[in-house]
């Protein structure tokens, strides 16, 4: 029988959940240059799947008109459902996103995506999660570093930060408080034990 139609062994196998630790995000970060204009970028795109929490569909989405750099947010308009929300973003993770936009204009682009190509061109997907596997490779992180990775880890940490379920749903971006309490479960079991679900988390909170 030959190979057409042989599926790989791992199709359809779902890993655990792997969510960095701040030095393993931080070594990605610096593996990507401060100069060279890809590496401005990659640090930009890097900083906001892990600071918001967002999915690489919604990064990449993103306009330069979605960056508030006023208040600290990023609006995303279609999120999974086809439903916006508005996230919060730390002011280090805001300065790397500045100065990508810097970067980007002195190329002349004005609209368009906010990620995009040196021509101005949408970034797909496959690149980002190629991008995260060589930056992976050279800091020498034995982890699977992918780009939903960069979100468990963005939720591993409010939950050992101690915020609430119901503000973890909305930077998330979940339907209900009982996708996320799933979620937390696979993505930060241990955390969720220690947090003793103290708070109250009723949905309307």
């Amino acid at each position: 029988m030959g190979k057409q139609g042989l599926s790989p062994p791992n199709k359809g196998h779902r890993y655990p959940a792997e969510p960095l630790t701040p030095g393993e995000v931080s070594l990605l970060l610096r593996g990507c240059s401060l100069r060279a204009p890809t590496g401005i970028r990659n640090r930009a795109l890097i900083a906001v799947m892990y600071r918001a929490g967002l999915r690489v569909s919604e990064a990449l989405a993103l306009r330069p008109t979605d960056v508030n750099t006023t208040d600290g947010t990023l609006r995303v308009l279609h999120g999974k459902g086809d439903k916006s929300r508005t996230v919060g973003l730390d002011a280090a993770a805001l300065d790397t996103v500045a100065r990508w936009m810097d970067k980007r204009r002195e190329y002349g682009f004005r609209n368009g995506p906010l990620f995009c190509t040196l021509a101005g061109a949408p970034m797909s997907a496959g690149y980002v999660r190629d991008m995260l596997k060589r930056q992976c490779a050279k800091a020498g992180i034995e982890k699977r570093v992918h780009p939903h990775g960069l979100r468990h880890t963005h939720a591993a940490e409010l939950v050992r930060e101690g915020v609430p379920i119901n503000v973890i749903r909305d930077q998330l971006g979940h339907s209900s408080l009982a996708v996320t309490d799933r979620y937390l479960r696979n993505v930060a079991p241990a955390d969720l034990i220690a947090l003793g679900k103290s708070r109250t988390w009723a949905e309307g909170d």
